[in-house]
């Protein structure tokens, strides 16, 4: 995709890639290839076969020997001068290598590219064709091809350490992969004005960023580079390789929001089916080859994170550990992925926090993954406010972090409302979680009642000490109007709670009604007396009205469920008189004791001061009324 401008200079001074022999003793017009047989075209017969996997190779041995030490030393080893077949299935680069090798020592020009260059060098190395043998052997022009063409190339260097994919371990031996990822990292961290685009690495009309959709034309000089260019270059690079390249950038110092960006880029690009995947079905549908692939990859990607919070995204970390603990991946690599969303959690979303659990006859969702996340969150934040180089600013951290713990008790609350459905979840469970953050975390208990009501609809056999106990990690005082009126009229909640309920109901009234008086009495000293109740209401604010009206409703209520208290009452008290009377029948005998003369004595007591009780005021009139009856008596005598 890129390349600096100085490649195609570096190629033009090295040459055209065009290598050849210097001397060689056989006279030969070329190689021929009958199926999996190559032959020499020369006048003398040959008299070695060299056997690498299925394909053989008909050879003269003195251009062999002249220039390969290993050969040298087959043959000399054997003590048998006629030997004529050589077996070598563990070269590196396999046959199209030695084709290569074999081609320079009868002294055929062969052509040099980033493609073979890794697999003839390492055959080189293995062939063991060095100085010592003949000046300007391959070893030497091998090397000497990589370290002016290849590494001043961007491209170049990109396929090479491709190609180096089947060559472990000489390529890493020869230190190829090691000078190629120093020199893929030292391109990318470059100053993009001087590069131009030079090579893609992305398959055909796969999908990619938009960026990416330019092809391989060259733009203009004007046209700016962005910073990602590299992405999706080294992305077609294996986890290992992308490793040392990522490793060898951190090193020249980019910036770690970029490196995080190139993580997240080549884990879609691997991982396309995991990242976004909700597993539907058991885990041994995916075959043991690609999970144990995934698996290197999940694991390489962790250990690489920069250290930094925010290099990655808060999701991509959650989607990178559902897929981990379905991969079964290292407990300790999971520890450090637990601890890295802690450390930004309160950036995740309800979607990402629905990890499923996939330990059977346990609960839908990973609810034990998300009480470990939430302690890492809480450790963090009292790590963070306890720092020294925090106290400075300490005003600004402490709002940050207020905001933080807010939005993360959000996040739990609908949490625990989309897990109180699943049956298995114990109640044990679920209030340690809800009850895991502070009280100063939560400003309403809304979201909490919520969890809390839709748990006692999913599981309706709980006891009442039970129903008590999930209750108790609500407060009641921090319910809104409309959470207090809903949970007043929940006939699941125990009778406690409700009561509550409607006692900090009436608190909140009554101190609405107190500030708005005390509120009244201090802009009646600056502001003119209204007038009337009209003016008065045209001033109230339309949110405060509808408030207080609902607070008159709420109040009417109250005297209504009161007066039917009462009457139930005088019922009761009206069917306890009755009951006794049929008791006093019952006893009633000729010789009865003193104890049950004294009973209905205090009885028949009891009633009388009740009907005085109830009488009196009738019969004391009024001093209106004696006027009255005087008057009538003067009248009639009058008359």
């Amino acid at each position: 995709m890129w390349e600096s401008e100085s490649e195609s200079a570096a190629g033009r001074e090295y040459g055209s890639g065009l290598l050849t022999s210097t001397k060689h003793s056989v006279k030969t017009e070329g190689f021929q290839q009958r199926g999996n047989s190559w032959y020499v075209t020369a006048d003398i017969p040959s008299d070695l076969l060299v056997q690498i996997g299925d394909v053989n190779f008909h050879l003269h041995k003195y251009p062999l020997l002249s220039r390969s030490g290993k050969l040298n030393r087959i043959i000399y080893d054997s003590r048998d001068p006629d030997l004529n077949k050589i077996v070598m299935d563990d070269l590196p680069g396999g046959p199209e290598a030695f084709e290569l090798a074999a081609k320079f020592c009868y002294g055929i020009a062969i052509d040099l590219t980033a493609g073979n260059i890794s697999g003839l060098r390492c055959a080189a190395e293995y062939l063991e064709m060095t100085e010592d043998l003949e000046e300007g052997n391959l070893i030497f022009k091998t090397e000497a091809f990589l370290s002016y063409v290849v590494l001043s190339s961007w491209r170049d260097s990109i396929v090479v350490l491709k190609s180096c994919e089947k060559l472990s371990p000489w390529a890493e031996n020869l230190q190829i992969v090691r000078r190629c990822s120093e020199s893929i990292a030292w391109k990318a961290c470059a100053n993009p004005k001087g590069i131009r685009w030079s090579y893609t690495g992305r398959a055909p009309k796969a999908a990619s960023p938009k960026w990416n959709d330019m092809k391989d034309s060259s733009p203009s000089r004007n046209q700016q580079v962005p910073p990602d260019w590299w992405f999706e270059d080294v992305s077609i690079l294996r986890i290992d390789h992308f490793v040392r390249v990522i490793t060898a950038i951190k090193v020249k110092g980019m910036r770690f929001e970029l490196i995080g960006a190139g993580i997240m880029h080549y884990a879609t690009k691997w991982l396309p089916g995991g990242l976004h995947m909700i597993v539907a079905g058991p885990r041994d549908d995916t075959s043991t080859l690609q999970a144990k692939d995934q698996r290197m990859i999940i694991e390489s990607l962790i250990s690489i994170i920069p250290p930094q919070k925010d290099s990655v995204s808060c999701s991509f970390l959650l989607r990178l550990l559902r897929m981990a603990n379905m991969l079964k991946v290292a407990p300790a690599l999971i520890t450090e992925l637990e601890k890295r969303v802690g450390m930004q959690f309160e950036q995740a979303t309800l979607a990402d926090l629905l990890i499923p659990c996939y330990n059977k006859n346990e609960t839908i969702y990973d609810v034990d993954l998300v009480q470990r996340l939430l302690e890492h969150f809480l450790v963090q934040e009292q790590t963070e406010s306890s720092s020294p180089s925090r106290q400075s600013i300490s005003d600004k951290h402490v709002s940050n972090n207020i905001n933080a713990k807010t939005r993360v008790a959000r996040l739990v609350d609908s949490y625990l409302t989309e897990v109180s459905r699943d049956r298995n979840l114990s109640l044990t469970k679920f209030q340690v979680l809800a009850e895991a953050l502070p009280e100063s975390a939560r400003t309403s208990d809304d979201g909490l009642y919520r969890a809390i009501d839709s748990y006692l609809k999913a599981h309706p056999t709980l006891t009442e000490h039970e129903r008590k106990r999930l209750c108790r990690v609500m407060d009641c005082q921090k319910l809104s109007i409309d959470a207090c009126m809903h949970a007043a009229q929940n006939e699941r909640l125990p009778l406690r709670v409700v009561v509550q309920v409607l006692f900090s109901e009436q608190v909140k009234i009554s101190n609405a009604l107190a500030n708005n008086s005390l509120k009244e009495g201090v802009e009646s000293q600056y502001q003119p007396m209204i007038p009337n109740r009209k003016t008065l209401l045209e001033g109230t604010p339309q949110s405060f009205q509808e408030g207080w009206a609902a607070a008159k409703k709420d109040i009417n209520t109250l005297k209504f469920e009161l007066e039917t208290v009462k009457t139930k009452y005088l019922e009761l008290q009206n069917d306890m008189e009755n009951l006794q009377k049929q008791f006093d029948k019952l006893l009633k005998q000729k010789h009865t004791s003193a104890w049950t003369s004294g009973w209905k004595k205090l009885s028949k007591l009891t009633k009388m001061t009740n009907v005085e009780n109830h009488d009196i005021s009738p019969q004391i009139p009024t001093t209106e009324e004696q006027n009255r009856k005087t008057t009538r008596r003067w009248r009639n005598s009058i008359s």
